[in-house]
């Protein structure tokens, strides 16, 4: 039974890096979520930490300005114990918000745990088992630069599976604390994971 008002939104993930940005796209009509686009922008060529910061802002804004998404989330810098690279996370990562706060886009921020918790239901799980669970939920063949792209793209879908407790609410700081992602993915949307997971006994 089709509802006659399901809701679209399309998502833009980012992994603001200093190295390499990944990003992905994900749109969200009702439960279903699918691929829009996921992809990198490399960044180690340049050598001025300013011009990165630079091309980080650019690639941001023709980002939006090309597929017009509805909001943006981000992988929040993790506590590392160099000091100057958390620095520079945290640069990027501003950087990115305010190419979206310029076009007026709600922003979300997710720490890396949260992200693969929400994706795989393992907060400790591998960057390759976070892209293998979001290959089996999105239906889109390997790239030779999917791990770069999937950290961007993981994002996007972490936010999606959020919508029931933040209806639209998005904030930095990732919103309301509530009992979503995974498990209450899994429960809506059984015939989409049947066989990306073993059934319970």
């Amino acid at each position: 039974m089709q509802q006659p008002d399901v809701k679209e939104r399309v998502i833009l993930g980012i992994d603001p890096g200093t190295a390499v940005m990944g990003y992905g796209l994900v749109k969200e009509t009702g439960p279903k979520v699918e691929l829009v686009s996921l992809g990198i922008v490399k960044l180690d060529h340049l050598d001025d930490h300013a011009l990165k910061l630079q091309r980080i802002f650019e690639k941001t804004i023709a980002l939006i300005d090309e597929y017009h998404p509805d909001c943006m989330a981000l992988e929040a810098p993790f506590y590392g114990k160099n000091i100057q690279v958390m620095l520079k996370l945290g640069r990027a990562q501003g950087v990115a918000m305010a190419a979206a706060l310029s076009r007026q886009l709600p922003i979300a921020e997710y720490a890396p745990r949260k992200i693969k918790q929400s994706i795989t239901g393992n907060g400790n799980a591998t960057k390759e088992q976070v892209a293998a669970m979001l290959q089996t939920l999105l239906k889109f063949e390997e790239t030779p630069q999917f791990l770069d792209a999937t950290d961007g793209l993981a994002v996007a879908v972490c936010h999606a599976f959020q919508k029931i407790s933040l209806k639209g609410t998005s904030s930095i700081g990732g919103g309301k604390k509530a009992k979503t992602g995974w498990a209450a993915f899994v429960k809506d949307n059984t015939e989409r994971v049947s066989g990306a997971l073993p059934k319970k006994k």
